[in-house]
């Protein structure tokens, strides 16, 4: 399971989203949003570090969207970042 925990008006977030989105669109039709600001615990535990992608119990980035950390997990974009 792919999971995005983010916050609403948050630009890294956006950030984030837009890199899924060009790169691997595939995977936001499986993806699991998360917004932080719902569920006291999941502010507690990532309210600070938002954007969080974890795919399954992996950490994949935080806080910087990373093509890099996107790229060895899910191979190569299927567009150019």
């Amino acid at each position: 399971m792919l999971k995005l925990f983010y916050r609403e008006g948050c630009h890294l977030c956006e950030d984030m989203i837009s890199l899924l989105h060009r790169g691997w669109p595939d995977r936001l039709a499986h993806l699991e949003w998360c917004d932080v600001d719902q569920n006291p615990q999941w502010k507690d535990e990532y309210g600070l570090r938002v954007p969080v992608l974890i795919l399954d119990q992996t950490l994949i980035c935080e806080l910087i969207p990373s093509a890099e950390a996107l790229i060895s997990h899910f191979g190569a974009p299927q567009n150019p970042l």
